[in-house]
């Protein structure tokens, strides 16, 4: 039996932890830039705002509907998520960290009552977070992902679905035809892995339900859309086609982007954003032990300004010897700005790939005739993860991001950041649980 554990509307629960005044108010939060809505309280979905919707567009219900909007706070989120993740791993024996406030927990052979197990895991991770969660219980991941949604559709929603499963629902304690009347009341995009385009075809083909697609001829299926589907179809009949990912693989490729906040039109500012994009992706790659064989750089014009002169820059440069040095991807980056860079254009994007990325402790590569003697010391992890930026990720991680970093990054003299790419957060909160200085302050 898997449980599949949510955070409910994790970056506005998160803002509502340390802003009691934001509970009850419809409140959404703003992509980079504040361009977007990326996430919605439930008030937020009431009065009509969509996911993803540019914030221009319901900007006037500020006013009129007393519409709150803060900007993104990843920072922030992301150590709420480490903590809550901690505290739900106590629960099973094993855990799958699936997103930033998903996970799943595989409970086979417990017999106990999951469905106390689940709420007194939701208690607890509200008393140690002060975020609220749904739990699914089902016999495959997809089952749970699915309890998941019936469990927070009937707590925001009250006579959507049969009475018992707000907030904690197990479909292992119903009966088939209490499973069928559930999956009746469910629209097929509900599920795990379907996704809009697929949804709107089986929607095209009559398979409007979750009722509709269990019923539906497996090898069909396969044949007019894909093998993925039909061991969906498999899992949502209670066959588990899935295990749990409690080590997940490697990623093959790392990016780190942004928009920046307002144009940049000189080369220092693209050489500063590409070497900070360039020091974080590296940052990524040490931390699931890679290293990469090639960097991609790319700066762009905004191609929705149509006063604005085009120019697009993309650039991979492979690397004699793969590493997971930040000095060596850096360096790359900075010489590709410096040698196609243009003046006279307002770039609006930015942004740095790692590619051909292998466990470092299996590095291959072929020795520089023209690097430093010791460089061309054999490969191996020690050489690819060097002591240097090792000590970087340790003090960073203790003293809090940018604490040490390369000089290709700008600092004021008050020891605050100026950057000319920075993106736009006007409105964001501050980074309570990551900042000495941005702690909330109690006063008695």
């Amino acid at each position: 039996m898997f449980a599949l554990v949510d955070a409910n509307n994790m970056y506005v629960s998160c803002e509502r932890v340390f802003q009691p005044r934001l509970n009850g108010k419809p409140v959404v939060v703003l992509s980079s830039n504040d361009g977007a809505c990326i996430a919605r309280s439930n008030e937020a979905k009431e009065l009509g705002v969509k996911m993803a919707q540019p914030w221009f567009q319901v900007r006037h219900l500020e006013r009129s509907a007393g519409l709150i909007a803060v900007s993104a706070n990843f920072e922030l989120y992301g150590d709420m998520s480490s903590r809550m993740m901690a505290v739900e791993g106590r629960y099973a024996p094993r855990q799958e960290v699936y997103s930033i406030d998903e996970s799943f927990l595989d409970f086979t052979g417990v017999h106990s009552d999951l469905v106390a197990i689940g709420r007194d895991l939701r208690a607890a991770v509200l008393r140690e977070t002060g975020l609220p969660t749904s739990v699914g219980f089902g016999p495959t991941k997809t089952l749970a992902k699915l309890a998941n949604h019936v469990a927070k559709t009937a707590d925001r929603k009250p006579g959507s679905y049969p009475s018992g499963l707000a907030q904690v629902c197990n479909f292992g304690l119903l009966t088939q035809a209490e499973l069928d009347q559930v999956m009746a009341a469910t629209e097929v995009g509900a599920v795990w892995g379907v996704g809009r385009r697929i949804g709107a075809k089986l929607t095209e083909a009559g398979v409007r339900t979750v009722l509709d697609l269990v019923r539906c001829d497996a090898s069909m299926l396969r044949r007019q859309f894909s093998v993925v589907l039909q061991k969906t179809l498999l899992e949502l009949r209670g066959t588990s086609c899935m295990d749990l990912d409690d080590a997940p693989a490697a990623r093959q490729q790392i990016l780190v982007s942004r928009s920046f906040g307002k144009s940049v039109t000189e080369m220092a500012g693209i050489v500063e954003a590409v070497s900070e994009f360039a020091s974080r992706a590296a940052e990524k790659l040490r931390a699931q032990d890679s290293v990469a064989g090639a960097v991609n750089v790319f700066f762009l014009t905004s191609p929705f300004r149509s006063n604005d002169r085009p120019h697009s820059v993309s650039v991979t440069v492979p690397l004699v010897r793969p590493t997971s040095d930040s000095r060596h991807f850096v360096s790359a980056v900075a010489d590709v700005v410096r040698r196609e860079f243009r003046s006279g254009f307002n770039y609006a994007k930015a942004g740095v790939m790692l590619l051909d990325l292998q466990p470092a402790t299996q590095v291959q590569g072929e020795l520089d005739l023209f690097a430093a003697p010791d460089v061309q010391e054999p490969p191996g992890k020690d050489k690819a993860r060097p002591a240097l930026m090792a000590a970087v990720d340790a003090l960073n991680l203790r003293f809090g991001r940018d604490a040490v970093h390369l000089g290709n990054s700008s600092i004021a003299s008050n020891g605050h950041e100026v950057r000319s790419w920075s993106t736009k957060q006007e409105r964001r909160s501050p980074r309570f649980t990551t900042r000495w200085d941005e702690m909330p302050v109690v006063k008695a």
